[in-house]
């Protein structure tokens, strides 16, 4: 890992080395155009964060540029104010109107979002044209140039430096940001809600921070735009401009911060180039570079997905001779704050009466059961007869028709899942949910999320540090705790499914639970695997972890459990030791057959 930082800050400082000399060697054009590029780069990054790694798409970051344009420009220019004063007041306002578009259509799903977003950067660029005081389609002029410590950087030379330094200064954010917990459930965004909620996070409110962190990316492209151009109209902020800028982002590669920089250089260069070519050979240039943008587009759909990133990336990896599977190793801090556990047989979950129906048919009817401290209790059951249901009461993912349930004294019933595990409850999933490009280290380190506080602006600026210490430390205990200590730089997706759900639980320890539900974790095992997992259930009740267990193989949580729930047909068979059970008749008509 260390050779592969030395070799990543190599090039970025052999890069920062050519775009501070470039302003000495290049032409006037080509300052201008890599000032075009730094803030279409901004751009991209924003759309890189909150397409390519939360999730959502957006065509509308045009219309954030030119609300952060206007909002200076008219601040400016009616109002005489410091073009200083007026980035204060363009970000405001940019992150206000972001914070309300986000609020108004985050909740759509599917293909409604990417709609919305359509629908909103045509009303703010129709908007800009049509308000007297913004100078309607002719836009606003003589906005005066930035003056920094005297300087005046009216030249394109003078501003190229600050773009540049912006760019750089918004990329060490967002890497900052990626590698943070605020980062590990932006990261998280794709493997959805559920996930999240089961961490103690709000995929909503995570989203709309994306959103609007996004927006303030675009805002400040759009300052910058104002003051180098030092004229706004309507026309470079519609949604024709904001496909372009989603094309950047996705030519450059939605999965890597860089790809911001590669996808504006090839859009940008290419469409200069296009334009130089193009009235050569036909009086139609303008149709044929619409053209030749959405043959671009098409190939990289077909042949790059991850763009020109993802195809470098992908080139690397094959040449890569070893992969990193060291532990996480850094100056011990102070350890997380624990809870502290119930005694042993003290309730923890109450389960009365609980119902659940589906219009006319009754999934669970009248289930009563307890779970004390320190047990491990098996809920089973034959196909159908409503455990994964059940399960889903417990977790507060499905609401209840009637009944209660109680852990730690807290009635949960009709909760957000997310306060439920804020109180302790902590789950896995019958099918696996880890992010699979990330790090078993970071997967781990997602699960103590509810036990730390520090948002986006902190870590960002890295004020963070003592914090994420402590959780990377919490997660690198809990890797040790199940075995797998020695591989906390692999990638999750690498892992066969045995080991997969054992660091699901890994990630559930590290909520630093009181209560652990598991949902059919020896689904799909071999026979070892299941060997292995059923030592760390029992060593982790002798720790004092309290487990209840969903479970559909008999074999396996017969040797395990201390006590049994028994469901069939939605309704509670019977309950006790496992050897009752085992005995019992009607469990075996219902799911035993002849064992005894």
């Amino acid at each position: 890992m260390m050779n592969g930082n030395r070799k990543r800050m190599g090039w970025i400082a052999l890069v920062v080395v050519v775009l501070a000399l470039v302003p000495a060697v290049a032409g006037s054009f080509t300052v201008s155009l890599l000032n075009d590029i730094g803030i279409g780069a901004l751009v991209a990054l924003g759309l890189v964060l909150l397409t390519g790694v939360g999730g959502a798409t957006s065509f509308g970051q045009a219309a954030f540029v030119g609300i952060a344009a206007y909002a200076t420009a008219w601040l400016t220019t009616t109002q005489g104010m410091s073009p200083w004063v007026g980035l204060l007041f363009a970000l405001l306002l940019t992150g206000l109107s972001a914070l309300a578009i986000g609020m108004l259509t985050l909740r759509l799903g599917g293909h409604f979002l990417p709609l919305s977003t359509i629908a909103w950067g045509l009303s703010i660029a129709m908007l800009f044209g049509n308000v007297d005081a913004l100078g309607r389609h002719t836009g606003l002029s003589n906005i005066p140039a930035l003056q920094f410590a005297g300087w005046s950087l009216a030249d394109p030379r003078s501003m190229y430096y600050l773009i540049w330094v912006v760019v750089g200064l918004a990329c060490l954010f967002s890497h900052n940001l990626l590698q943070s917990r605020p980062g590990r459930a932006i990261r998280g965004l794709r493997g959805g809600a559920t996930l999240l909620a089961s961490v103690g996070a709000d995929a909503y409110r995570v989203r709309l921070t994306l959103f609007v962190t996004a927006a303030l990316f675009a805002g400040l492209a759009g300052w910058l735009y104002a003051h180098m151009n030092r004229f706004v109209s309507p026309s470079p902020f519609d949604v024709r401009a904001s496909i372009e800028y989603l094309l950047m982002a996705v030519a450059g590669g939605l999965g890597q911060l860089a790809g911001a920089l590669v996808g504006a250089a090839l859009v940008l260069v290419l469409k200069n180039g296009l334009q130089d070519v193009l009235p050569m050979l036909t009086q139609r240039a303008g149709q044929l570079e619409a053209v030749a943008f959405a043959t671009l587009f098409i190939l990289l759909l077909h042949f790059a997905r991850g763009g020109l990133m993802g195809l470098l990336r992908r080139w690397t990896r094959r040449r890569a001779v070893t992969q990193d599977s060291s532990r996480y190793e850094a100056p011990a801090v102070e350890p997380l704050s624990h809870r502290q556990l119930p005694a042993r047989g003290t309730q923890v979950l109450s389960v009365k009466g609980a119902v659940k129906r589906f219009g006319g048919l009754v999934a669970v009817n009248d289930v009563s059961f307890e779970v004390n401290a320190g047990e491990i209790v098996g809920l089973i059951g034959p196909n159908g007869a409503g455990k994964s249901t059940m399960f889903n009461l417990l977790t507060c993912t499905l609401p209840m028709s009637a009944g209660q349930v109680r852990f730690l004294e807290h009635d949960i019933a009709g909760m957000p899942q997310r306060q439920v595990a804020r109180l302790g409850l902590a789950r896995t999933f019958q099918h696996v949910k880890l992010r699979p490009h990330m790090s078993l280290l970071d997967n781990v380190a997602l699960g103590a999320h509810s036990r730390t506080r520090s948002g986006v602006l902190k870590a960002g600026l890295r004020l963070d540090r003592t914090e994420e210490k402590q959780i990377l430390q919490e997660a690198q205990r809990q890797l040790d705790r199940i075995g797998l200590g020695d591989r906390a730089h692999e990638l999750a997706g690498s892992l066969p499914l045995g080991t997969q759900r054992i660091l699901e639980i890994a990630r559930a320890l590290a909520a630093d639970p009181v209560l652990l539900v598991l949902d059919e974790p020896a689904a799909g095992l071999r026979r070892k695997e299941k060997m292995a997992l059923g030592d760390l259930l029992r060593k982790l009740r002798e720790e004092g972890v309290t487990i209840l267990i969903v479970e559909h193989d008999m074999d396996f949580v017969m040797k395990l459990v201390d006590r049994l729930v028994v469901m069939n047909f939605g309704s509670k068979l019977v309950e006790g030791v496992p050897s009752a059970v085992r005995a019992d008749e009607r469990v075996q008509a219902a799911y035993l057959g002849s064992v005894v």
